[in-house]
């Protein structure tokens, strides 16, 4: 029996891929997509160009010679976006740079996603970092054990903390109805203050100094890296949580009550579901998914391939730009990874950008608000690119009319 079912289960796995792949509205939402970020470039120029002194100052005798202003135009633009792709993807260390970048900001992006994907909106994911990149340096710099034992014990630290922050939200908010958005940005101020008191303590503060920051964390247990590049295990650690991500909530129960509770709790509820069980499961797994950001902050080895302290400003905005991450990415691990990346590229060819083209490294931030903007607005951008707009069908008698798309 299982001989004859096989063949026919492969057909239509082969049929639903063939109806995806060949959906008009996907192609829709790519070529939508592809507008919105065509679109916020150009925003991003037009800010180049109007907070240029210099190119600025050729406008006004723009009538007389227009050529000035836009040759300078043309150079300011070019030479910013030219050196953000350099920077960003030009060359195997500049591309090493951005996975860099790009693995806490994937990690982090997973944690809120997974989150989104049960109703719950997970403000906390900087905290859970927070208390991730505590507990992996604590490891890191107080024990003394093998290579690969410390990196590992080092990194299991870090997830168990971020899991444990993340916990205490799904548990305040299956007993006490706590709203999840109040209780993560509280906790974020704690998180961030509990890392300054301990920074002064004789545990966490380096012998010698009185400044908050902590010994350099043991050799041993950084994450691996391929000599002269920023490529390190942490990256790898990332897209293994991306296939861990998409396993959990494809083919586990534990994934199928997730995605259930988060479609409409009360019905979960009537079928059997625990719906306060999965809160607390999915804020488990979403702050270990953020502490592993952290994790990746604290472990990873700086540019010189030297270890780092642990430091106030140590995980930086990493929780909160999670949030867009997730955002861009939909919630869906590919989706994610890939929004990861791009954000990474952008600050690692931002760096490039203010360097080479002497343009302010606020403006990538801009650039990503601006993308975020965009793509979650999809009828904003077929408004603005109207032969995006879904087309409608004539109504017949035979075949009944189309319904149309996006705006």
């Amino acid at each position: 029996m299982s001989r004859t079912a096989d063949p026919q289960q492969k057909r239509s796995y082969a049929a639903m891929l063939r109806e995806r792949w060949s959906s008009p509205k996907l192609w829709q939402d790519v070529a939508t997509t592809i507008a919105a970020f065509v679109l916020a470039f150009l925003v991003g120029a037009i800010l180049m160009i109007v907070s240029d002194t210099e190119v600025r100052q050729t406008y006004s005798y723009f009538f007389a010679r227009p050529g000035d202003a836009i040759q300078a135009s043309w150079e300011k633009v070019s030479s910013a976006y030219s050196a953000l792709i350099k920077g960003a993807i030009g060359g195997w260390e500049p591309i090493t740079e951005t996975t860099a970048q790009a693995a806490p900001l994937i990690c982090a992006g997973l944690g809120v996603g997974l989150a989104f994907r049960a109703g719950l909106f997970n403000i906390g994911a900087q905290g859970q970092a927070i208390w991730g990149a505590i507990l992996a340096a604590y490891v890191g710099f107080t024990f003394h054990l093998p290579p690969v034992i410390h990196a590992a014990v080092a990194v299991a630290a870090g997830i168990a903390g971020g899991a444990l922050w993340g916990g205490i939200v799904g548990w305040l908010k299956a007993r006490t109805g706590a709203h999840e958005v109040i209780v993560t940005i509280m906790l974020n101020y704690v998180a961030a203050g509990m890392l300054a008191y301990l920074l002064t303590t004789a545990a966490f503060q380096r012998p010698g100094r009185t400044d908050p920051i902590s010994p350099i964390v043991d050799w041993n247990a950084t994450l691996a890296r391929i000599e002269g590049s920023r490529l390190h295990f942490g990256f790898l650690l990332a897209i293994a949580a991306a296939v861990g991500y998409w396993w959990v909530l494809e083919r586990s129960t534990t994934g199928f009550a997730i995605r259930a509770v988060g479609a409409n709790p009360h019905a979960a509820a009537t079928a059997g579901m625990s719906v306060a069980r999965t809160t607390v499961i999915t804020m488990l797994l979403a702050g270990g998914l953020a502490g592993l950001a952290g994790v990746q902050a604290a472990l990873a080895p700086s540019v010189d391939g030297t270890p780092v302290p642990l430091s106030l400003g140590l995980v930086g905005s990493i929780g909160f730009d999670a949030i867009t991450v997730a955002l861009l990415g939909r919630s869906k691990p590919l989706g994610i990874v890939l929004a990861g990346l791009l954000f990474g590229g952008l600050h690692a060819g931002g760096l490039a950008m203010q360097s080479e083209a002497q343009t302010p490294l606020t403006l990538t931030t801009v650039l990503q608000a601006l993308i975020v903007l965009f793509v979650a607005a999809p009828a904003l951008v077929s408004t603005l690119v109207p032969f995006l707009k879904a087309r409608k069908t004539k109504p017949s008698t035979s075949v009944p009319a189309m319904e149309g798309g996006l705006g």
